[in-house]
């Protein structure tokens, strides 16, 4: 096996310059760091792993505990791009990633006890019930760990911003003419909360009523539930001219229910999604949509995570906002003013 010793041999520089340049420190110079890494890879040289763990007490692997309850898994766009960024950061600062579980073949561990089976040196939370004690005990536990769209007191939290978003899209739709606005929400989280109360507020604001019939109550993406809350919001005698969705693969069942009534989209009803998923902007006409900026949410769930690992005696946890995009697409009919 080919060692750093071999490598600083054949390059003619010490073995301290030789490990600096292949985990990537920038306090030598870069011609003489790229020849090193051509010269270690014209070796087939491989780090050894259990040798790196002995020396810096780190594994260098990142868990991912994502419990998704509508079963999509990895196919859920809007998670899936968030882990592909924190993913390919992670990889990037050179850490490689376990999924965490409860189920272990045959053997049931709590999340904590997982991760210290396959010696995270951190984890990150996304899509899960963050009031499972299980997932308290993970968070309460020595593992640094960082959280997505929810906050601990205690913990770093990578947070899209909720409330601004919902506000940019309120003020698109009344700036569109509108004032019946209706909300199809989310089932209770951190994230439904501000959303909801964002709406709220947006809309006292621009002194818009909203009658309690226009808002719903839904599942993140879920079509079904989506389509039902839709429906009864068109069985309604004074229905509202524009329905703003808990997100854009849920407006699929909207729309669905829409068309069913003989309805067009925009000219008969408005509509709005969220997330800014691929799908959103292939639809015709393109949906109007609030686009969450999935490769920062990642990337910086990563940057943070590392952080805490490399330098637990100087980090101090954050809660990080990043900020959405409002796409505007073809689904807001412009309505004379005040009506």
């Amino acid at each position: 096996m080919v060692t750093i010793k071999d490598i600083s041999k054949k390059c003619g520089v010490s073995s301290a310059t030789v490990s600096k340049a292949l985990n990537g420190y920038p306090d030598i110079g870069e011609e003489t760091a790229r020849n090193i890494r051509m010269i270690a890879r014209e070796m087939s040289y491989l780090p050894n792993a259990t040798a790196r763990t002995l020396k810096t007490k780190r594994s260098n692997n990142l868990g991912v505990l994502f419990i998704d309850q509508t079963q999509c898994g990895l196919t859920h766009e809007y998670f899936s791009n968030v882990l592909n960024s924190f993913k390919v950061e992670a990889e990037r600062m050179g850490f490689d990633i376990t999924f965490i579980s409860k189920n272990i073949g045959q053997f049931n561990m709590s999340y904590y006890e997982h991760s210290k089976y396959r010696h995270c040196d951190g984890v990150v939370i996304a899509s899960v019930d963050f009031y499972d004690p299980a997932v308290i005990e993970l968070v309460k536990s020595e593992i640094p760990t960082v959280t997505i769209d929810h906050v601990f007191d205690n913990r770093t939290a990578i947070l899209s911003d909720n409330i601004q978003s919902v506000r940019d899209l309120v003020n698109y739709i009344y700036e569109c003419g509108h004032r019946k606005i209706a909300f199809i929400h989310g089932e209770e989280t951190s994230v439904t909360q501000k959303r909801l109360a964002s709406f709220y507020k947006s809309c006292e604001e621009l002194s818009i009523e909203v009658p309690d019939a226009y808002v719903k109550s839904a599942f993140y993406h879920d079509p079904k539930s989506s389509a039902l809350a839709t429906r009864e919001l068109l069985a309604l005698n004074n229905r509202p001219t524009c329905i703003m969705y808990p997100d854009d693969y849920s407006f699929i069942g909207g729309m669905n229910e829409i068309e069913k009534n003989g309805l067009n989209i925009p000219e008969d009803i408005s509509v709005a999604g969220y997330d800014g998923i691929h799908l959103s902007q292939v639809l015709r006409p393109r949906l109007t949509t609030l686009r969450q900026d999935t490769e920062a949410l990642g990337r910086e769930a990563a940057a943070q995570l590392i952080e805490s690992i490399v330098n637990p005696k100087t980090y101090i946890p954050r809660h990080v906002v990043i900020p959405g995009q409002l796409l505007e697409g073809g689904t807001v009919k412009k309505l004379c003013r005040g009506k």
